[in-house]
C-alpha cells in the first residue's frame, strides 16, 4: 500500500516542527545543534539531528522551498532503487557525510557550531539536475528560472556565504552534500551521465 503522505512532504513537516520547536527552547536548539566537544562524549546523534533545526526562517524557508520542488521527483528514483524508504535513508545520510569535512576540521575547536538541512537538499538538488537540468521552477513562487542556473547559483551563493558568514550555517555543507547526491545517483544509474549531457546539450522548455 502506497503512503498517502510522501516522505519529502514527511521531512518537510517534521524539519519545520522541530526548528520552531528549538527556535522556543534554547535548550532544545543546543542539544541538536552540531558541537564538535559533545561529538567526543559520545553524542554521535547530533550528525543527524542538526539537520533538522535553522538559523532562522530564511534559512529554513531556502532548504525547505528546495526539498519541495526537488524531493518529490528524487524521491521515486530512490525508492525504485533502494526500496520503500530509500530517498529518506540517502536523505539522512547526505546529511551525516556533508558534515564530515567540517568535523574532521573543527573536531578540536570548542567554537566551531553547524546546523541546518543543507547537506540532505544538495543531494536531492544535485540529483535532480541530473535528470532535469533544464526544468523550469519558480524563485519565491515568481521568478522562473532552469534548475541548472539555480544550481550554479546555489554553489556560488554557498562559496561566497562561507567565505562571508559568522553564523552557524555550514555553508560547504552544501557542496559536499551535492557531491554526494550527485555520487549516489551514478552509483545508482550510471546511464544517468550519459542522459545528462545529452539533456543538458538538447533543452527543451
Amino acid at each position: 500500500m502506497q503512503s498517502i503522505i510522501s516522505h519529502t512532504t514527511t521531512i518537510i513537516i517534521v524539519t519545520v516542527i522541530i526548528s520552531i520547536m528549538a527556535w522556543q527552547n534554547d535548550k532544545l536548539f543546543q542539544k541538536l545543534i552540531f558541537y564538535p566537544p559533545a561529538i567526543k562524549h559520545g553524542e554521535w546523534y547530533r550528525f543527524i539531528t542538526h539537520g533538522f533545526i535553522h538559523a532562522d526562517g530564511m534559512h529554513l524557508f531556502f532548504n525547505i522551498f528546495t526539498l519541495y520542488f526537488f524531493g518529490r521527483v528524487i524521491e521515486n528514483f530512490y525508492n525504485q532503487f533502494l526500496g520503500g524508504f530509500g530517498f529518506l535513508a540517502v536523505y539522512l545520510l547526505a546529511i551525516v557525510v556533508a558534515i564530515i569535512p567540517s568535523y574532521l576540521k573543527n573536531k578540536n575547536n570548542p567554537y566551531y557550531k553547524s546546523l541546518g538541512a543543507s547537506g540532505g537538499v544538495s543531494a536531492v538538488l544535485f540529483a535532480f539536475i541530473l535528470f532535469k537540468p533544464w526544468s523550469t521552477i519558480y524563485l519565491f513562487a515568481i521568478l522562473p528560472i532552469p534548475a541548472i542556473i539555480f544550481a550554479i547559483a546555489y554553489v556560488g551563493y554557498s562559496l561566497y556565504a562561507n567565505r562571508q558568514s559568522n553564523t552557524n550555517i555550514n555553508h560547504m555543507a552544501h557542496l559536499w552534500g551535492g557531491a554526494f547526491g550527485v555520487i549516489a545517483t551514478i552509483i545508482l544509474e550510471p546511464r544517468v551521465i550519459p542522459h545528462f549531457f545529452q539533456a543538458l546539450l538538447h533543452p527543451s522548455f
